[in-house]
Formats: structure tokens, C-alpha cells, sequence
């Protein structure tokens, strides 16, 4: 993703508390299993099985789901749109090897 970091969006990861729902590479703590496990998100064709996985998606995802996806159980995260491009670009390091 251009102009995005994926560091920073690990950090913004931690901040918001992703792990609480998810399990994610890169955090050991906590491991969440509401919402599915993102290790090979990366990998996905769909984003929460509607969406096309595109960056520009994601990106607005990770902020407001429930815009994209009305009756999600994923909230909206208070993210700002600099810092949901760097979520996005993490979930994109996150690929099958």
C-alpha cells in the first residue's frame, strides 16, 4: 500500500485492541476468538466473505464496518484513515509461506 507502514500499523493493532476479537501474528497477547484468526490474511480473496480485497477496502473496513457490512459484529475502530492504511498494510504482510 502506498504511503502506508506496516510497523505503524502493528502498533495501531495493539492500540486498539484488534486482539481482543482476533488472533494476530505478531501479537502475543491477547488472542482473541470471536472473530476469525488473520494469519494468512494476506491470502483472502474476500474481506468478512462480501467484500473484494482491495486495499482502498480494507482501509474503510477497519475504520467503519458497519458502513460496509450492516449487522457485523465488527465495530467501528477509532482509527484514523493515515493509521487504518498502515492496518491494512499489515494485514497485507500476512501471507502463507
Amino acid at each position: 500500500m502506498p504511503q502506508a507502514d506496516p510497523a505503524a500499523g502493528l502498533a495501531a493493532i495493539r492500540r486498539v485492541g484488534c486482539g481482543s476479537c482476533h488472533s494476530i501474528p505478531g501479537l502475543s497477547w491477547p488472542k482473541g476468538e470471536l472473530g476469525p484468526a488473520l494469519d494468512r490474511f494476506g491470502d483472502q480473496g474476500m474481506i468478512a466473505g462480501r467484500l473484494p480485497n482491495r486495499p482502498d477496502v480494507l482501509a474503510h473496513f477497519v475504520r467503519r464496518a458497519p458502513e460496509l457490512v450492516p449487522g457485523t459484529t465488527m465495530p467501528a475502530m477509532p482509527l484514523s484513515e493515515k493509521e487504518a492504511r498502515d492496518v491494512a498494510a499489515y494485514l497485507y504482510t500476512l501471507r502463507s509461506r
